[in-house]
Formats: C-alpha cells, sequence, structure tokens
C-alpha cells in the first residue's frame, strides 16, 4: 500500500514537472517572458549565483528533476504488472491510426504528439516572427530593403526552431537514464523519434543557414561575413562549420547508408561532439542553456556505460545454425535480472575496438541464474567476422577453444511485463525476428510452471521464414514445443517457409532434423573472472545524477567568479564570446571528471563482493527422441511455398480462445509489420472498441 502510494506521488510530482517545463517553452517566444527574464537576469546577475545560476535552475533542473524521479520511480515499479479487470479503454490509442510505407505504423498517440510538437514549433515561429515584424525597419548598414530584411528575419527564426529541435534531440537516446522509459518506450522503440527531431533540426538549420547566406550574397557582404570569428555575439564561421557537419551526420544515417556501410554510419555519428561543439560557439551560452540539459543527460550516460562495460568478459559458448546464425552463452551474476525483449549492447575488441551492436536477448533470467544468451544472424561485415572468428576456432582440434573477451552494456528492457496483461498473445516474427518472442515463452513457462500467475489463456506463434534451415532458430524454446505442459501454456505454432516445396513433412520431422545439425563450440574459460552485472541501481544512478547536477552549478560559479572580471559582470560587454562559453564546456568536463569516482567506487564493490561466476554446463545440442515429441506437436503446424495469411490468422483466432484482449507482438520485416498493423487497424476500427481487441505492438530488433 505504501509503495501504490509514493509511486502516486511520484507520478504527480513528474506530471507537474514536466507540466511546468512545456509550459516554459510556450512562454518563452513572447513579449512577456522577453521582458520578464530579463529584469530576473538583471536581478540575479549581481548575486552569487549570477546570470548563470538563473539559467540553470530554469532550464537545467526541471530536465534533471524528471530523471531523478524518473529513475525512483521505475525502481519502485513492481516487474509484474498488475492485473486489469476488463479490458483497456484506452486500448485503441496504441494501435496504429497511420500505415504507411514512408511514414511506417503510426498509433493515436503518436500522431497526437507529432502535431502537437508541429504546433509548438509554429506558435514559436509565429509570435517571434511577428514581433520582428513589427518592429523592422530597413537596414542601411547591410544596405538591405524591407522584403530582404523580412526573409533574414525568416531565416533567423527558423535556427530558433533548429535549436528547440536540438534540445529534445538526445531524450530518446538516453539508456540509463532514460527518461521515455517512464512512458513505457524503450530504447530501440524511441531511437524513431529522434529520427524525427534529427531530420527537422537539419531542414530549419539548412534554411536558416542558406537564406542567411544568400541575403549576405545579396548584399554583396558575404566575403566579410562569411569567414568572420566575432569576438562578441554570433560567430557565423562556427555556425557554418555546426551546419555542415549535421548535415554529414544526417547523410550517413540514411537507411541507403546505415544498413549497407554500417561503419561509416557509426563513426561519423561521433561528429555529434563537434556539432555540439561549434553550435555552442554560434548561438552563445544562453541559447545553449536551453539544450544542455539533454547533453548533460546524455554525456552522463555515455560514462555511466563506458563504466559499466568494464571489464571484459568471455564467451562461454556459442552454437552455429546451419543458416549462418549464431547464439552466444555469457555468463552472468546470479544477483541480475531482467525482464523479456531486453537487448543488450556488444563488442568484441578482437572485430574492432570501437563498434557496438545491439541484439535481443533470447534467454531467461527466471530459468537460467548464471548465463544469458543472444542470437546474431550474420548478414553484415561484423556479424560476419564474428561468425568467421567462431568457426575458425571451431575447426581447430583443441577441446576447448581460446576465450574470446567481449565487453557488454545493458541488459536494457522494460521496467515491467506488460504483456501479461492481456487475455491471450499472437507473436508474429519474421526471420532472425522471432528473437525477442524466445524470451517472452522462456519467461512465461517458468512463471507459470512456478504457479507464479496464470494470465494468459492462448499463446499462437507464427514464424516465417524463408528457407528450412532456419526453423533452428527456435532451438533455446525446443523443450516447450516438443513436451509443452498444455494445461498451463497453451502454445501453438506455425511456420511458414516462404522459397521452399516439400511435402509430407511434419513439423516433428522438420524441427528434429534441423536441430541435429546445430554445432556447439565450447571455449576456454579459466582466464574470465567476471560475469554481466548489468546496470546500476535506478536509485544510485539518481543519486548520480543530483550529485553531478549540483557539481555543475558549484563549477559554473567558481569558473565564472574566476575568469569573468568582477567590473565587467555588471554588462559582460567586455567578455569574449568564446569565454563564456568555454566556462559551460569546463565546467561539464570538470563534473564528469569528478563524478566518474562514484560509479568507480560502486563498480569496484560489486565486483569485489562478486562471487566467482558459477559458468553453467556448457550446452550440448539438443537430443530428443521420437517418443518425447509426443501430443503438443499435433498441434503445431507447417506450411512450405507460401506466406502467412493474416487475414485468416486474424480471423481464427478469437474464436480459437476465451479472452477478448489480445496482444499482438510483431518482430520481422517492415513489409511484415505493416500487413499486421493494417489488419488490426481494420479490426480495431481505429479508437472503436469491438468484442475482440486487437492490441499491436511493434518490436525493433535492428537499430
Amino acid at each position: 500500500m505504501a509503495r501504490t502510494t509514493l509511486l502516486a506521488v511520484l507520478k504527480v510530482l513528474m506530471a507537474l514537472i514536466a507540466a511546468a517545463w512545456v509550459s516554459l517553452w510556450l512562454i518563452k517566444p513572447t513579449q512577456f517572458w522577453t521582458r520578464e527574464w530579463k529584469a530576473a537576469e538583471d536581478l540575479a546577475r549581481p548575486t552569487l549565483f549570477g546570470y548563470y545560476g538563473l539559467n540553470f535552475a530554469v532550464y537545467i533542473f526541471p530536465l534533471f528533476a524528471l530523471a531523478i524521479l524518473g529513475s525512483v520511480y521505475l525502481n519502485l515499479k513492481p516487474r509484474e504488472p498488475i492485473r486489469r479487470k476488463g479490458r483497456r479503454v484506452l486500448a485503441g490509442f496504441s494501435n496504429p491510426l497511420v500505415v504507411n510505407s514512408l511514414l511506417g505504423i503510426l498509433s493515436s498517440i503518436e500522431i497526437v504528439a507529432v502535431f502537437l510538437f508541429m504546433l509548438f514549433l509554429a506558435w514559436t515561429f509565429y509570435v517571434r516572427i511577428s514581433s520582428d515584424f513589427k518592429k523592422l525597419k530597413p537596414d542601411k548598414a547591410l544596405k538591405l530593403n524591407l522584403w530582404q530584411l523580412k526573409y533574414l528575419r525568416v531565416a533567423t527564426r527558423f535556427g530558433l526552431l533548429a535549436e528547440a529541435c536540438l534540445a529534445f534531440l538526445l531524450l530518446p537516446v538516453l539508456r540509463g537514464l532514460a527518461i521515455f522509459r517512464i512512458l513505457g518506450i524503450q530504447f530501440e522503440a524511441s531511437i524513431r523519434y529522434h529520427i524525427w527531431l534529427g531530420t527537422t533540426m537539419l531542414f530549419c538549420a539548412t534554411f536558416h543557414g542558406v537564406s542567411t547566406l544568400f541575403i549576405w550574397g545579396v548584399s554583396h557582404y558575404i566575403q566579410d561575413e562569411m569567414w568572420k570569428w566575432q569576438n562578441t555575439g554570433r560567430i557565423y564561421l562556427a555556425g557554418e562549420i555546426c551546419l555542415l557537419t549535421g548535415l554529414v551526420i544526417w547523410i550517413t544515417a540514411l537507411p541507403q547508408i546505415r544498413r549497407r556501410q554500417f561503419e561509416i554510419f557509426y563513426y561519423t555519428h561521433h561528429l555529434y561532439m563537434v556539432f555540439l561543439l561549434f553550435f555552442l560557439f554560434h548561438a552563445g551560452d544562453r541559447h545553449f542553456y536551453t539544450v544542455f540539459p539533454g547533453i548533460f543527460l546524455f554525456g552522463l550516460d555515455k560514462l555511466l556505460r563506458i563504466i559499466q562495460s568494464r571489464p571484459e568478459t568471455c564467451i562461454l559458448s556459442a552454437r552455429v545454425f546451419p543458416s549462418k546464425a549464431i547464439e552466444l552463452i555469457l555468463p552472468k551474476d546470479p544477483g541480475l535480472k531482467y525482464t523479456p525483449t531486453s537487448v543488450l549492447f556488444l563488442k568484441v575488441p578482437s572485430i574492432s575496438k570501437y563498434q557496438w551492436h545491439s541484439f535481443s536477448i533470447i534467454s531467461s533470467s527466471s530459468v537460467d541464474a548464471n548465463s544469458m544468451s543472444i542470437l546474431i544472424k550474420s548478414e553484415g561485415s561484423w556479424t560476419s567476422s564474428l561468425l568467421n572468428l567462431i568457426q575458425t576456432e571451431q575447426k581447430s582440434d583443441a577441446d576447448h577453444m581460446k576465450c574470446i573477451p567481449v565487453a557488454v552494456e545493458g541488459p536494457y528492457g522494460p521496467a515491467s511485463m506488460d504483456f501479461l496483461r492481456f487475455d491471450s498473445l499472437l507473436l508474429v516474427a519474421g526471420g532472425i525476428g522471432i528473437t525477442p518472442f524466445l524470451s517472452i515463452l522462456q519467461e512465461l513457462v517458468a512463471a507459470q510452471n512456478s504457479g507464479q500467475y496464470k494470465f494468459l489463456r492462448k499463446i499462437q506463434l507464427i514464424f516465417a521464414v524463408k528457407k528450412v534451415q532456419d526453423i533452428c532458430l527456435l532451438n533455446s524454446v525446443s523443450p516447450l514445443i516438443f513436451n509443452q505442459p498444455v494445461d498451463k501454456c497453451h502454445l501453438k505454432v506455425k511456420v511458414y517457409v516462404t522459397q521452399e516445396e516439400q511435402s509430407g513433412v511434419t513439423v516433428r520431422e522438420a524441427l528434429l532434423d534441423e536441430f541435429s545439425r546445430v554445432q556447439t563450440v565450447n571455449f576456454d574459460i579459466k582466464s574470465s573472472n567476471h560475469a554481466i552485472t548489468g546496470l546500476e541501481s535506478p536509485l544510485w544512478m539518481a543519486a548520480i545524477a543530483g550529485i553531478s547536477c549540483i557539481l555543475f552549478l558549484i563549477f559554473l560559479i567558481i569558473f565564472n567568479h574566476i575568469f569573468i572580471p568582477s567590473q565587467e559582470k555588471a554588462t559582460k560587454g567586455k567578455t569574449p564570446s568564446l569565454v563564456v562559453d568555454l566556462l559551460i564546456i569546463c565546467s561539464f568536463i570538470a563534473v564528469l571528471i569528478c563524478i566518474i569516482f562514484v560509479p568507480l567506487f560502486i563498480r569496484w564493490r560489486r565486483l569485489k563482493k562478486q562471487n566467482p561466476p558459477v559458468f553453467p554446463k556448457q550446452g550440448k545440442v539438443l537430443e530428443i527422441s521420437p517418443a518425447e515429441a509426443r501430443d503438443g506437436l499435433e498441434e503445431h503446424e507447417i506450411h512450405f511455398g507460401r506466406r502467412p495469411n493474416f487475414e485468416e490468422i486474424f480471423a481464427k483466432f478469437p474464436n480459437e480462445i476465451y479472452g477478448s484482449d489480445i496482444g499482438v507482438l510483431v518482430c520481422g520485416p517492415e513489409a511484415m509489420k505493416e500487413s499486421v498493423a493494417s489488419i488490426c487497424q481494420h479490426k480495431c476500427g481505429g479508437l472503436k472498441v469491438q468484442k475482440a481487441n486487437f492490441s499491436f505492438h511493434s518490436l525493433s530488433f535492428a537499430l
């Protein structure tokens, strides 16, 4: 009862802080805010905190407060969701409202959020530009007539729109200090919002930059202004470098490049440090404070991730599948608990010392306390190198191959198992998209065998693959398929092999034949002294964020009092802009240097208390006799030479169950997601609640 009350209080506090922060952005463009803010800065300037302390309190503190309260909230949130009575009233808002190959799959909530954000940008632009036009006069110094001056003001205000997008840009890519997790949105799902914000920001910034250069060209000042590095005010050259850097980042992040040349995308994306640095030089410290909270949280999150990935561990064993997929078994601390559909980031230094790749965890911490598994499909250059590395070891004559060191970040996953809220589950997977569902199935079996909860009445897995050899990806849940407890977990598997034709092949024959081809490689584990311990406690992360916030303010005050002479503080007129900008950077770096000792100490204590890893017996290929593969297989189906008929599946599924609330989880190619989303859209009629309520959820297995 006390926890429920505390969770409710935290929700109210976070809602109030978020509302205040949003209200700040709405009134910021108005003349009222400009007038009152100038007066507030004049009052704060002679005080100990100065105008920078006021900027800190108004722009930085609210977002940090959200991150701190959110971490406490996630720590208190129960892992198992509270079972609702009756169907959810707002279920329709998460269902697809727009299904389009260009826009993707958009729910009602996402459309409303996008509309409100675009409305906010339109409001900001309208208020700013209408105020500019009222007091606009021809500029004799620049030799601009009225229309040219108006166009220049429009270009300037587009720069402020880019600034507003930048303020939100890094929030969706936070992992440990993820604010989006409070809303139940995971990192891999929020990446699309980062892409939308980045595209909008670059559009506004490009219009801002190109239009400004055009006006300079018209006024014949382009040679004078373009290469100027001003002592005070806007630094134009810094803005040009910032824009060019942003365009390089955006172009190399396009799907056509990211999917084919991931290394180019990965390395050029690290130019964000150059982009942010020159944005500060161009916009100045006052504008930078508005976007700095997201940058600060991202930098802190990045630091915690680097520390968490140390020290390296080793791969225990690997299973090589005929379909060029690899299952890696990694050592895990028994105290590490994670939820199904979690992902981890993996780095193999022997392949690349800098590249991190995300993979879905296919195991369950409730089933295996000492290890975790991930499934990797060999498709790109990095994954192909990993497959070649393991196959090279496999071909050697040694009984145990040499250890392959790896670094791990995560796991990152939902705070609770929301899929348990449904009466039944319909899981739709394509190819390697099966990975998140393997962890769900293992978790359900473990929980229901222990009698912890009995919510789901039926689970149906639709698995579409190109070749029959891809069926072996079901290896980790084969005990459930071959000998399922029908009275506890009614699972039905329908496999569709789309590019092969066979006749008279049963599910048992196909599965046993493919499982027998899986090869296991055991590695030497004597040099591995550390198991994966996971992220720090959310409470510790909240404490680290709070300490960092206070330290930043202290360093900012100290540096300003040291490097800005007291006689200049009243006006700051003679202080070069670059000096003031560098004070923010120095304060930020000083905070990271000081705060690093806190997570390092926490990490050292965890590793010191950690018992020597208990390595499970290295896995062997599953061997199941025909007698064990009995009654359950009669429930399953395998179809060759055709794709799933989702219309037929959705029509039959409600008649086979007793519950009315059906969770539809999809992970696979975009075309498959769109097909299933279209049917859910049609069945649910947008926001209209019908007899069988299909609740659509898309899972991403590739970033």
